[in-house]
């Protein structure tokens, strides 16, 4: 079988589903959390290498201060987001994989006390000292997926870029961080993207926003309107449908063409870049400020939601207690949406640079039954694929199929487990799958 199942029915993927938005912190105005007394910063928070620790204990640093640099092409650097002392090197778990990183503890003086930042002109700057300056920054994909920017942002010279799509979808209930910052920082985003086109020669852009989100999609049009971008840029409304905000997705929905399988949208001509990552690259490129904080949302079963300007390594249960404290019913704590957020084993994980959520739940473990074939999990798939073929093989162990139903194409949304009647954690089974085909060297 080498054809997807919407080949070979003749159906139509739908593409999606509809989760109850649970958007409680829309309302509120981005807020700058406290600084905390200490922070500890993982070195792995980017896809790539991780960083290598340049700095020793006892070292007196300032926000801003590199403290460990790239260990390679695929990687960023690492800057104290306190000014303070190196209490020490460490090992701390990552709240992405759960596993042992490097990591570095800082002390704060309680000064604030930057570095001096080196501000400049972008329409100046050669396409090379502008990917310096966002590579130096540590800049990475701030939607989640915390890809380095300047790698992103340096296709191979075949790959003609011809338009740049900008994802301010936030399809995932619960965050509004990206919606808070288009509304509150729209130049900071505008001139972002015009840095980006600036880079890759792109003269066509595209703002894909949901149509639920009318206020940031005003905004955002009124911004294009007065701005004075290097080519045409358009706002467009896109569906409320989850998962809206997936690369692929958004491509079939702007530009009505599908990335091929295994393939990344610059391979039909587009880069993605998200709102916050834009305002980063603006902060890095013209102010010359390093990626140290970013806005987070705090929801959930806490006093009040709220939407936080947070310094990297900021432990989240100090910004639970900023919101009013948990609720005594609440027993989880998740990095992310409901959707695609990773649960964590302790509430006062560090945030990271890929953290756009803290969200506070009670969890909601279900009794998982046989599959009844109803087909709902085909039907809510973005990627036209047969997840419960993916489950029945990783039942029997038969993980050389797995690449026929092309696993690989599988954005693990969760899509399908959230329509699933029989309460099967399909992702799960899925994340399995794909872990025993990586260990069989079949990608």
């Amino acid at each position: 079988m080498n054809t997807r199942v919407v080949e070979l029915l003749g159906l139509k993927c739908p593409a999606g589903v509809h989760p109850p938005s649970q958007k409680l912190a829309a309302g509120h105005a981005i807020e700058r959390a406290p600084l905390p007394k200490s922070v500890a910063l993982p070195l792995q928070q980017h896809i790539g290498a991780p960083a290598k620790a340049i700095v020793k204990r006892g070292d007196e640093v300032k926000v801003g201060q590199k403290i460990a640099e790239a260990d390679g092409f695929v990687s960023v650097p690492i800057h104290a987001t306190l000014s303070g002392t190196v209490k020490h090197l460490a090992t701390v778990a990552s709240p992405v994989t759960g596993h042992p990183v490097s990591g570095v503890i800082i002390e704060s003086d309680g000064k604030d006390e930057w570095i001096e930042l080196t501000p400049a002109d972008s329409e100046t700057l050669s396409k090379e000292d502008i990917l310096t300056r966002v590579k130096d920054a540590g800049i990475v994909g701030m939607g989640g997926a915390t890809f380095p920017t300047h790698v992103k942002l340096s296709p191979p010279p075949e790959k003609s870029i011809k338009s740049i799509i900008v994802n301010g979808a936030e399809c995932e209930p619960y965050i509004t961080a990206d919606d808070r910052l288009m509304l509150e920082e729209t130049d900071r985003i505008l001139r972002g993207l015009k840095t980006v086109m600036q880079v890759l020669s792109v003269k066509r852009a595209y703002i894909a926003i949901e149509e639920n989100k009318p206020e940031a999609i005003a905004r955002m049009r009124q911004g294009v309107a007065e701005g004075s971008l290097p080519g045409e840029v358009e706002v467009v409304a896109v569906p409320a449908k989850y998962p809206m905000g997936a690369e692929k997705t958004l491509v079939k929905s702007i530009l009505n063409t599908e990335v091929p399988e295994g393939g990344l949208p610059m391979d039909v001509g587009t880069l993605i870049q998200n709102v916050a990552t834009l305002a980063a690259v603006y902060d890095a490129v013209a102010l010359g400020k390093p990626l140290v904080e970013r806005v987070v949302t705090v929801t959930g079963l806490v006093g009040t939601p709220k939407n936080l300007l947070v310094r990297f390594g900021t432990a989240a249960s100090s910004l639970i207690e900023q919101c009013g404290g948990a609720d005594p019913s609440a027993d989880e704590v998740i990095f992310g949406g409901p959707m695609m957020g990773i649960a964590q084993s302790r509430d006062d994980t560090p945030i990271l640079k890929g953290t756009n959520c803290v969200l506070v739940k009670r969890s909601d473990i279900r009794e998982e039954y046989s599959c009844i074939r109803c087909g709902r999990c085909i039907e809510s798939c973005p990627m036209g694929l047969m997840p419960l073929q993916f489950v029945n093989l990783v039942k029997k162990e038969d993980y050389e199929s797995l690449a026929n139903y092309h696993i690989a194409d599988c954005v693990e949304c969760g899509a399908c487990a959230y329509d699933c009647p029989a309460n099967i954690p399909i992702v799960s089974y899925i994340k399995t799958g794909k872990a025993e085909l990586r260990k069989a060297g079949v990608r």
